[in-house]
């Protein structure tokens, strides 16, 4: 640990932590030499954690006592000790003691204290009642509670309700180990099994296993036996002599460390049966009736690594040689207890807390979730940590090895098989309770003989139930063969009617928006290009249905194919799409179901305009489980083919599961080579992109493979398969995928996005081995326990989904109408641009804009003098250049003026003044004004490519009336205005000069000329 800080933070960082463990009795799990360095370690990683665990820096002093007495725990040492701690110390925290008696009377004290005392041993029962007497005790350890609760669910998986026989030892001299080990058993089949359970001290003075075995008889057929491996080993061989291993009976031995299996080497190891290494003692067969149940070995990198450091230390330091075993989880979970006191203490001095608020930090500790370096840490309310364990079997009955078979999960309270069988002698477990052995005074069991007429009339009765009986089946087998001939599934081809996409956005509402980013393997568009169309889809018999073409050229139809399209109409359920028959007329061969117009969940989840909140995402999730959940104990037995695409949307926005069942109907399309046949694959288990087809149980656990790539796919939303900075083709991670090579490739997690749960969920159900991969009836457990949020009622969950639904219409609508807005905006910018305001505002009323005659207006024309020699020894784009640069400067001036640019042609410039807004007598002077200007302009004019040349304008003015019309408006041709002659014809037709006087303008007279179609008119020069 760092320096001491100094001020109000030094006192808060200052901890004193006191320990109270056996000294050098390292048979003991909790003993100090294998503690010791497990704390000395998570100090350091506390230190140099990031983000740091406590305020830096920071200061920890550790004070040991023991609670050893003559190499066994006390309960008259450690009190004592704890209270000397208390007394010098005053320590902020207690580890320890692991010893229940000590344990129990240091406990009392340190709640009395109201000081945190954290332990990862004290497994007995009697520790759970918190508010009594230890209400500041935490385990972070296993515990007797959560082994009864493992058996429990034992019972309940091999329906054991009646019967229960417990046999330990009971070494009352010491800290009495199997005596603590068996009451959590007997306390949770007593209390929470309603079993009838009988116990049993096992003693070599009373009769040893002779008394045991005779006990076992009398009263129950399951068998839990905790003690020693001798002990074991005894009453095995003595139950093989009295038949008692025929497969009747089962023996659940409780070895919580794993000491009988063992073995002192590699080769003799997981045989609990061996009485000494390579020797057969003849037990074998026996012990094939024989289950270990262990605590669960972390398999996590950092347990493994800790557990190295463990050894290492305990030589460095205390001079102890330790050796790879399950009491090492013991330290594993001292080591976990000193990271949540210090994720508590962190939190409760961030909120301005303090560390002597025993109250508030055993308060936070309850419930909470961390990683820690025994795995997953899970507290409960009561402050005990959630516990997982192993049941061992004989995997070999030849060899004799054991394996583990089952994984129990405290955290999800429920039992994970791992596929391998377990030996029953009989081919199943055995009754608990079988007939006529326990309950003797059962009228049932009565063996005295019938009389006569009891068996006469017991004969006729039998008779009759077997014709009854007969009778039944042969009118179902008939009633079935009247069924399968009448085809009531069949559709003609002429009874499916199909029309334009429109037609079915009216009556089905088929037609979404996707992103712009689209489909990343593909959607179905319309040839009209207009519409989203989710499936091919027709109208039969009034109702819109979605239509799956099949690439067959005909279909038998065989008793098989009969019987599927059977189970197709039979099968019923909210979140699977209901069949509505099929067409088998060639080539016309299709499969007809109930249309879901939201799409696709692929779509739905491509669509960046729908928002997902999580609570939707579970709704849906919990959709898919229900409906494979369904499916799998239905007839049909396995999807095959569950993709995201094949989960379907309905209008209430329930998910419903298709294109199931009919095996017959489906086309291979192994043959093809194409990126959307692989990009179909994504969501394909390995073993079947290795074998194809597997038998059933294989297909569901398939199927459970391809929904875990589609909870990756809504978790993320980032397409199927994704994984993180990396662009690989579906052909790509295809083959990654088929070639098994470890570490085995899968798509990315992002906890930051989504819950750890759902990450453990993603993990198990893509694991390589089918066997380690949940059923749909665990996900759905699974589910319900960690989405809270999802228990609220169907009626509330659809309200939910439709409000959600209509959020985001509001907030797309909203979207659209600004996009509408700024389209219009920018329409009006350009038409006002183009025509005159007034003349647009016409227009955008709806109003036709007609020719309009004008009494008085005055035009403007001008030309560039030699402009045609100077195109001639220009380029084209020094001209244009010239030009634009021209124009520009011209139309800066004429902004200035209350004028109107009608067009340019070449080198010719047009303006008008007195329409089409009229302004009285002003027009004259407006554009004499404006002509002047221009004058001006070109003077200081700099031609680009000929800057020594001065450029000279040619001006025409004329006044007089004008009558103007507007071109047909349409968006991509050009808006022009015409001025009718005469006044037009004057300007255009004559050089720089005037036809009438402007007011207060300078002229001198130029003389007499005409225009085209005109007569002569006087004109004019402007001076100034």
């Amino acid at each position: 640990p760092a320096a001491t800080p100094d001020g109000a933070a030094a006192a808060a960082a200052n901890l004193t932590v006191a320990v109270v463990l056996p000294e050098r009795n390292v048979s003991y799990a909790w003993a100090w030499p294998r503690v010791g360095p497990a704390l000395s370690l998570a100090l350091e990683a506390l230190e140099r954690g990031e983000p740091p665990l406590l305020p830096r820096p920071f200061s920890v002093r550790v004070e040991f006592m023991s609670s050893e007495l003559e190499g066994a725990c006390s309960e008259y040492v450690a009190p004592l000790n704890a209270v000397d701690l208390k007394l010098y110390h005053d320590p902020d925290v207690l580890f320890g003691p692991g010893c229940v008696y000590p344990a129990a009377s240091v406990g009392r004290f340190a709640s009395h204290w109201r000081l945190p005392l954290i332990t990862g041993g004290a497994v007995a029962a009697g520790f759970s009642r918190k508010r009594e007497h230890y209400s500041t005790t935490v385990r972070t350890g296993p515990s007797a509670p959560k082994l009864g609760a493992f058996v429990s669910h034992l019972h309940a998986h091999f329906n054991w309700s009646a019967r229960a026989v417990l046999l330990y030892v009971d070494r009352k001299t010491d800290d009495r180990p199997y005596y603590f080990t068996v009451e959590g058993v007997y306390q949770e089949l007593q209390d929470g099994s309603n079993l009838t359970v009988r116990h049993h001290i096992y003693s070599p003075d009373e009769g040893g296993p002779d008394t045991a075995v005779h006990f076992i008889k009398a009263n129950g057929r399951v068998v839990y036996l905790c003690g020693p491996p001798e002990m074991l080993r005894q009453i095995m061989q003595l139950a093989q002599q009295e038949n008692l291993t025929n497969g009747d009976y089962v023996f659940f031995y409780l070895d919580v460390f794993g000491e009988s299996l063992k073995g002192d080497s590699a080769r003799d190891a997981f045989k609990p049966w061996q009485q000494s290494p390579g020797q057969d003692s003849g037990l074998r067969e026996a012990f094939q009736m024989v289950l270990v149940i262990t605590y669960y070995e972390p398999q996590n990198p950092e347990y493994q690594q800790f557990q190295t450091q463990l050894i290492l230390r305990a030589k460095q330091k205390f001079g102890v040689q330790l050796n790879y075993s399950l009491m090492n989880l013991v330290a594993g979970c001292f080591y976990d207890g000193m990271l949540l006191y210090a994720m508590v203490l962190n939190e409760t001095l961030q909120e301005g807390g303090s560390k002597k608020n025993a109250t508030h930090i055993i308060e936070k500790m309850r419930d909470r979730k961390f990683q820690g370096v025994t795995g997953l840490v899970s507290m409960d309310s009561n402050n005990d940590r959630d516990t997982d364990f192993n049941l061992w079997a004989m995997s070999d009955p030849k060899t004799g090895q054991y394996e583990v078979v089952g994984h129990y999960s405290g955290v999800e309270k429920q039992i994970h098989w791992l596929g391998r069988p377990i030996p029953w002698v009989k081919g199943a477990p055995p009754l608990d309770n079988p007939p006529c052995v326990f309950d003797v005074d059962d009228p049932s069991c009565d063996k005295t003989p019938l009389s006569m007429l009891a068996i006469v009339a017991l004969g006729t009765g039998l008779t009759f139930v077997m014709f009854g009986i007969s009778s039944f089946l042969i009118f179902r087998s008939l009633m079935l063969e009247k069924e399968l001939a009448s085809m009531l599934w069949r559709i003609r081809w002429d009874e499916l009617q199909f029309g334009s996409p429109e037609r079915y956005h009216k009556t089905a509402g088929s037609r979404l928006t996707l992103s712009l980013r689209g489909s990343s393997y593909g959607s179905l568009m319309t040839s009209h290009g207009k519409y989203q169309i989710f499936a091919n889809t027709g109208h039969f018999k009034g109702n819109v249905v979605a239509i799956k073409h099949i690439n067959k050229k005909r279909i038998e139809l065989t008793r098989q194919v009969l019987f599927e399209l059977k189970h197709m109409r039979d099968i019923q359920f909210n979140h699977l799409t209901r069949f509505i028959g099929a067409c088998i007329d060639p080539p016309n061969i299709c499969i007809v179901t109930e249309y879901c117009p939201r799409g696709s969940l692929q779509d739905v989840l491509e669509n960046e305009s729908i928002n997902l909140d999580w609570m939707f995402r579970h709704s849906l999730i919990n959709d898919i489980v229900k409906g494979m959940a369904f499916l799998h104990n239905s007839i049909i037995g396995h999807h095959g083919s569950l993709k995201s695409s094949n989960c379907v949307v309905d209008s209430r926005f329930v998910l419903k599961i298709t294109d199931y069942g009919l095996a017959s109907f489906r086309s291979p399309c192994d043959g093809e080579d194409t990126h959307a046949l692989y990009a179909k694959k994504l969501w394909t288990a390995p073993e079947l992109l290795q074998k194809g087809r597997l038998p059933t149980p294989g297909m569901q656990k398939a199927d459970v493979y391809s929904f875990g790539i589609i909870v990756q796919e809504v978790a993320l939303r980032n397409g199927p398969f994704y994984i993180e900075g990396m662009d690989l083709s579906p052909k790509e991670i295809v083959q990654k995928v088929r070639n098994s090579q470890k570490p085995f490739f899968r798509p990315s997690i992002d906890i930051g996005v989504h819950s750890e749960e759902l990450a453990v969920l993603m993990e198990r159900c893509w694991a390589q081995d089918p066997a380690e991969r949940p059923d749909f009836s665990q996900i759905k457990i699974f589910i319900r326990r960690f989405n809270k949020e999802g228990s609220t009622s169907i009626l509330d969950n659809l309200l939910s989904r439709m409000e959600q639904y209509a959020n985001n219409l509001e907030k797309l609508v909203e979207e659209r109408t600004q996009a509408y807005l700024e389209e219009k905006r920018k329409a009006e910018n350009l038409l006002y641009q183009i025509l005159p305001h007034s003349v647009a505002e016409q227009l955008k009323r709806g109003e036709t804009v007609r020719a309009e005659a004008f009494d008085s207006v005055t035009i403007y024309f001008s030309d560039i003098v030699g402009f045609t020699a100077l195109s001639a020894e220009s380029t084209p784009m020094q001209v244009v250049t010239l030009l634009n640069d021209l124009y520009t400067c011209f139309d800066a001036i004429i902004d200035n003026f209350d004028v109107y640019k009608v067009e340019t042609i070449g080198d010719a410039y047009m303006v008008v003044s007195g329409l089409p807004v009229r302004n009285g007598k002003l027009h004259a002077r407006e554009i004499v004004r404006m002509a002047l200007a221009l004058l001006e302009a070109v003077k200081t004019f700099k031609i680009r490519h000929r800057p020594n040349d001065q450029l000279r304008l040619r001006i025409g003015v004329h006044t007089g009336e004008a009558a103007v019309r507007s071109a047909e408006l349409m968006l991509w041709k050009r808006r022009r205005r015409l001025l009718l002659e005469p006044t037009c014809a004057w300007g255009l037709g004559w050089g720089p000069c005037v036809t009438r006087w402007g007011h207060r303008c300078r002229a001198r007279r130029r003389g007499w000329g005409c225009a085209r179609g005109s007569p002569s008119l006087h004109t004019q020069r402007v001076l100034g």
